[in-house]
């Protein structure tokens, strides 16, 4: 019987990788990887030795494609080949593509088991100082702004039945817009950023939404998670 192998990859520090997601990568028949260029650097890091034959065994499978991909991944996993799923960095499908494929191998009765790993939710929430106990994860907020308020307010009203730490991915270049649209709602109230996790530059920036505004006019870098809990302001 063939299984779906979803495998967690670091977030940014290779050192972050699990020696159980290391030898699943190298027993699996295929890999679908989200960006094989990032695949590629964890070959040439742990498969120096293999390296033609990891690289043999990768394929995109990435959001445009995803539906277009699935039924060639399912012929593999009905044919008995083992696959391995992995994203950019951190674990797959969270915000990234990969649960239509796990949805799809449920429907057929194809096993899929989780290779755990690094976060970048997890590892935000416990390093912000916020409740950990219950929380709320949003993905990427809204493109345009219109929708993204009204996206906001139901969160709010959500927020007001009951109390969880919120947390959401930005980019760098729509971070101003984001933290507008938070004062719009939610007032000037204070949030964490947690940019670059486990990288060179890593930092949590702890500040009410004027503040960081002021601090960011003219940019950030890095990768972004945001947190907030509005009991704690």
């Amino acid at each position: 019987m063939s299984n779906l192998y979803i495998v967690a990859t670091p977030i940014g520090n290779l050192q972050d990788i699990n020696l159980r997601a290391l030898s699943t990568l190298e027993k699996v028949d295929l890999i679908a990887c989200e960006d094989t260029r990032k695949a590629t650097v964890l070959i040439n890091e742990f498969f120096p030795e293999k390296r033609t034959e990891m690289l043999n065994k990768l394929f995109s499978y990435y959001d445009e494609i995803e539906l277009q991909k699935i039924p060639q991944v399912m012929n593999l996993l009905l044919n008995g080949k083992d696959v391995a799923l992995i994203s950019d960095a951190g674990t797959p499908t969270i915000s990234d593509p990969g649960f239509k494929l796990v949805r799809e191998c449920i429907k057929n009765n194809i096993k899929v088991i989780s290779v755990p790993g690094a976060s970048s939710v997890i590892s935000a929430l416990v390093t912000s100082g916020l409740p950990t106990d219950k929380f709320m994860f949003l993905g990427f907020l809204p493109q345009k702004p219109g929708h993204r308020l009204k996206f906001l307010e139901n969160v709010k009203k959500q927020l007001e039945i009951q109390s969880n730490t919120v947390i959401f991915f930005e980019s760098p270049h729509k971070l101003l817009k984001s933290l507008k649209d938070l004062k719009t709602v939610f007032g000037n109230m204070e949030i964490t950023i947690v940019r670059e996790q486990t990288k060179l530059f890593e930092e949590n920036i702890v500040g009410n939404i004027v503040e960081l505004i002021e601090k960011y006019k003219k940019g950030i870098k890095g990768e972004l998670v945001i947190l907030f809990n509005i009991k704690e302001t």
